[in-house]
């Protein structure tokens, strides 16, 4: 039964997101420490995950988290760079995919510190209750996913 132009545009926005959904990720550009082994776990995360990932070791972290705006007290190990946002520390996939649907206003997200659980930071079956938080340019930032 063909579609007259009404029930086209209704059925647009699902089949949109449907296509979002299963489009392939963008690349995600990772600056980490070469001494970091815990780094390099977050990005067999990111690839396990269907992310292309590209590894550029620097000594020094900060002129790349500072650059992108990431708050002093959101720092973590490692920073990283995809679609215009910064991810700092641990951020789940999930959370990256989350943030790339939803495209907020923000400038990326942050796992602040090393939370033993977070991707990367496996130890076993311990865990520590931990945030992926969204922030902003201004220092600002929320809750974004709770873990």
């Amino acid at each position: 039964m063909p579609l007259d132009r009404r029930a086209f545009l209704a059925l647009m926005p699902a089949t949109l997101i449907a296509c979002a959904a299963n489009a392939p990720p963008p690349a995600i550009t990772v600056h980490r420490s070469p001494s970091c082994g815990c780094c390099l776990a977050w990005v067999e995360h990111l690839r396990g995950a269907g992310f292309e990932v590209a590894v550029v070791e620097v000594e020094d972290t900060t002129p790349v988290a500072r650059r992108l705006g990431v708050p002093d007290g959101l720092r973590s190990c490692h920073t990283a760079e995809v679609a215009g946002y910064a991810i700092e520390g641990h951020v789940p996939a999930a959370d990256i995919r989350r943030l790339l649907a939803e495209r907020p206003a923000a400038a990326g997200l942050a796992v602040p510190g090393m939370p033993i659980g977070a991707p990367g930071m496996e130890m076993g079956g311990r865990r520590e209750a931990y945030a992926t938080m969204l922030f902003d340019r201004a220092g600002g930032s929320r809750v974004f996913a709770e873990h």
